[in-house]
């Protein structure tokens, strides 16, 4: 039986349109920059701009008679699929054009910028283009909210499609009744804390371009820097303190900073998701401070980085790998396990670890009942249904089938089998913290697996399975 037939993928060319132009749209911006610093790099952006744009215009030509029909959430996901790999080519072609970074390379930059990876191809990022760097950093904070969250929110029309669109983004949570008033909220807290966060750097003495910057990259939980030596060149503490704070708040659900105006901050306290999240932190930073030599800050930093899946660091790899194994296999725990659903986090997230957990515990409650008892599951006295427990488990079996296939392709060419765990969980988390094996000397398979990894794990995978599915039909015969 044929899932996907022509109809379908027509619908998804049609609807893709718009999200192309607003892929180009967004790679004009750095222009701006551009011209300020009098780099005269603005071609590198304008021509793969213009191909976004002429392209999605194209499709929305020849496809328009689709625009009727009704987007099903099939098609959303392989929407948000290809877009996502669309806008990590068109970033590809710029810094291809603009700093001569290869294509492969390129795309993997880019892909890593958009999911928040943070793993970088550059082996200098200072000698960069300033329009460049704020590009990554562009990157990061559109794909921190979501690209299609963005682009529907601005230039399409409230409706079926806007809503199967959000959905297929990994996102459930509404602010509001309607998809385009909850994105105008989610958008509108985005704005206040990225402000929030470009004043308090600059408060902290740091320049304005590095301020903007930051901020983009660390309240997107991105992590990619515009410093060799990321947020330890600043050498602060005062710094690192607001980047932790931005941190948490990045990797905290939207609909909680919606409702703390409203509840007094109650909602934070209430949040389940927020309330482990800050335990953890708590729990694993005092245990490793009093068992290694660690500077505190430098602990605390990293292991607020792993938590909320931002990569930032203040220690280069090179002083990462001379710490205890044991503190490594503790980051890579967080590194897994990641911040809320509903935020900018990547990883397995909170939610579904918390429900599997209560499932697992259900099941023994239930095999120590009395025969016939039903345990039920209640998460901040919400009932969770049989089929949470089962999507969470298969979810995070999924998640962890993708790890093992990659980190094996590691020890297949040769890599050291630790970092390479460590670095296998870390893109596929969209984390970037790293160990030094993903770099710009990786073989071109390996490359391409990375950005396989970053790209499912942004997408939760299944969007990207459906589009795999979608492809081999249309080659079936």
């Amino acid at each position: 039986m044929r899932y996907i037939n022509k109809t379908d993928l027509f619908i998804v060319a049609r609807n893709s349109g718009m999200i192309m132009i607003g892929i180009g749209l967004m790679c004009l911006i750095p222009i701006i920059v551009d011209i300020i610093y009098f780099e005269f790099n603005f071609i590198g952006f304008l021509i793969p701009s213009f191909l976004s744009m002429g392209a999605g215009a194209l499709c929305i030509k020849v496809f328009d008679k689709y625009s009727v029909r009704k987007m099903r959430l099939k098609h959303g996901m392989i929407i948000s699929a290809l877009a996502w790999l669309w806008a990590s080519f068109i970033g590809g072609l710029i810094m291809l054009m603009v700093s001569d970074l290869s294509l492969i390379n390129g795309v993997f930059e880019s892909m890593s910028a958009l999911t928040g990876s943070g793993v970088t191809m550059y082996q200098n990022v200072e000698i960069l283009p300033h329009s460049i760097l704020f590009f990554r950093s562009l990157e990061q904070w559109v794909g921190g909210l979501g690209i299609i969250v963005l682009i529907i929110a601005v230039l399409t029309r409230p409706g079926t499609s806007s809503a199967r669109l959000y959905q297929s983004e990994a996102r459930e949570e509404r602010l509001k009744p309607s998809i385009k008033a909850t994105l105008k909220q989610t958008i509108k807290i985005y704005l206040i804390y990225t402000t929030a966060g470009i004043i308090l750097y600059l408060l902290a003495g740091m320049p304005l371009f590095d301020s903007v910057c930051n901020t983009f990259t660390i309240i997107s939980t991105g992590g990619m820097s515009i410093k060799n030596a990321n947020i330890g060149y600043y050498q602060s503490d005062i710094i690192y303190f607001i980047s932790i704070i931005l941190m948490i708040l990045g990797a905290t659900s939207f609909l909680v900073h919606y409702k703390v105006i409203k509840t007094r901050g109650k909602s934070l306290i209430h949040d389940l998701q927020f309330k482990v999240m800050i335990s953890v932190i708590a729990i694993v930073t005092v245990v490793l401070y009093f068992i290694t030599n660690i500077v505190p800050i430098d602990l605390l930093f990293t292991i607020v980085s792993a938590a909320t899946t931002t990569g930032a660091s203040v220690q280069g790899y090179d002083m990462m790998c001379g710490w205890p194994t044991f503190v490594l296999i503790c980051i890579m725990g967080l590194m897994l396990v990641g911040g809320s659903s509903g935020s900018t986090v990547g990883a397995i997230k909170l939610s579904r670890i918390i429900i599997f957990f209560k499932g697992i515990y259900k099941h023994i409650r239930e095999i120590l009942s009395p025969e016939g008892r039903v345990v039920p599951i209640k998460i901040s006295n919400t009932k969770v249904s049989e089929k949470a427990v089962g999507d969470s488990g298969n979810f995070i079996t999924l998640y962890m089938i993708c790890i093992l296939i990659t980190w094996a392709l590691f020890c297949l060419y040769g890599h050291d089998p630790f970092h390479s765990l460590f670095d296998t969980i870390s893109i596929q988390g969209n984390v970037g913290l790293s160990l030094g094996e993903i770099n710009f000397a990786l073989e071109d398979p390996l490359k391409v697996i990375s950005i396989f990894n970053m790209w499912t794990g942004r997408l939760e995978i299944y969007p990207v399975l459906i589009t795999l599915r979608a492809f081999f039909e249309i080659f079936k015969r």
